[in-house]
């Protein structure tokens, strides 16, 4: 007799999600339709050698690449043609968010990774004319081969949000599954767990004025903005839920001592937070995988 699977988003229902994005200082999502499979940069359609390629660039430079699609997009193509691109930097400071099709490899290739690190706009703009300003985007991964998760709660996401013409798209791996539905809000960097409709018009109505929503503000849907690491994405986490604070370069993290992380507000309020990271019971990280203790990250 089979054993039911707890889906591992069922599994950590209610835990905080604080802390929890995947670190990156910018984001490419290069458009790729078709079948995706658990490391979907080589294994999808696209040619194994070029997502390997343009991936470690990515992480090479600070950064993640994902593979993206629009709703519904999942008939094979192999050719490279006409690939829309999206490319997020400057989450540090003023995010800024530039889009456009490549027609050929050498396109991508020619990506200025370092520039795109450092946030210098002006210099990714100047070596690829054929990308140009954009409004903002969520990103929902729905790659079923990483975790079944992912496609069963953040499809339905992807197809409501999509019908209402608004700017979603499927998305491969983002990390944390566990929190799936979760996505990435462009250009802020913002990755957000336990989606739903509301929430996903929350977000990009609100970052169409370069803002946080307040809705995704609270341990259960925020899960930190992806340039700064873990135990300071924590901390911010607190600091944005405690004040209502929307801003994205309202606060930044002037300290952390391995047991304090430093917080200060750009009006001068300053908070010293403790940070511990709390076992709790045994949960499966991702479908299908066995149990372990869980962790989560207590801030006072």
């Amino acid at each position: 007799m089979d054993v039911p699977v707890t889906e591992c988003s069922t599994a950590w229902a209610g835990l905080s999600a604080w802390g929890t994005a995947t670190q990156a200082s910018f984001w490419v999502a290069l458009e790729q339709s078709g079948p995706w499979g658990r490391d979907a940069l080589v294994e999808s359609r696209l040619d194994p050698e070029l997502g390997d390629r343009w991936g470690s660039a990515a992480a090479k430079a600070g950064g993640r690449l994902l593979l993206m699609r629009a709703p519904g997009q999942h008939v094979a193509e192999a050719d490279f043609r006409s690939r829309r691109v999206f490319v997020a930097g400057g989450l540090a400071g003023s995010a800024w968010l530039l889009q456009g099709v490549a027609l050929s490899e050498a396109q991508v290739d020619g990506l200025p990774w370092d520039a795109i690190g450092t946030g210098d706009r002006a210099s990714v703009l100047e070596d690829c004319p054929w990308l140009r300003p954009s409004d903002p985007v969520l990103l929902v991964c729905t790659n079923a081969k990483r975790d079944r998760c992912c496609a069963l709660r953040g499809r339905p996401i992807v197809d409501q949000l999509a019908a209402e013409g608004l700017s979603v798209w499927e998305c491969s791996h983002t990390g944390g599954h566990r929190f799936a539905p979760t996505g990435v809000v462009l250009p802020l960097g913002h990755v957000v767990a336990r989606l739903t409709p509301d929430l996903g018009r929350a977000v990009l109505d609100a970052a169409a004025s370069g803002r946080f929503a307040v809705g995704a503000l609270s341990e259960e849907h925020d899960r930190g903005t992806s340039h700064l690491p873990p135990r300071e994405q924590a901390a911010v986490s607190w600091v944005r839920a405690h004040e209502g604070e929307t801003d994205p370069i309202a606060l930044a993290v002037v300290g952390d001592d391995g047991d304090v992380v430093t917080v200060q507000h750009a009006d001068g309020r300053v908070w010293a937070l403790t940070l511990e990271k709390v076992r709790g019971e045994e949960l499966p990280e991702s479908c299908g995988k066995p149990a372990k203790p869980s962790a989560t990250w207590r801030v006072h």
